[in-house]
């Protein structure tokens, strides 16, 4: 499940996964959907992260 936090004064949505964050959930849904299924990481999904694991 994606958690919320804050990160340089603005929130963010994190991959449980991988720890990455976004500023919209659903890519953080995506990422953590991602990260399940393959045991790694997106490229196409994290270049849009905000915070990197």
């Amino acid at each position: 499940m994606v958690k919320t936090e804050q990160y340089q004064g603005r929130r963010i949505f994190v991959c449980e996964s991988c720890q990455f964050g976004y500023a919209e959930r659903i890519l953080a849904e995506k990422c953590e959907h991602y990260c399940g299924a393959n045991r790694s990481c997106s490229l196409e999904i994290t270049k849009h992260a905000l915070k990197r694991g």
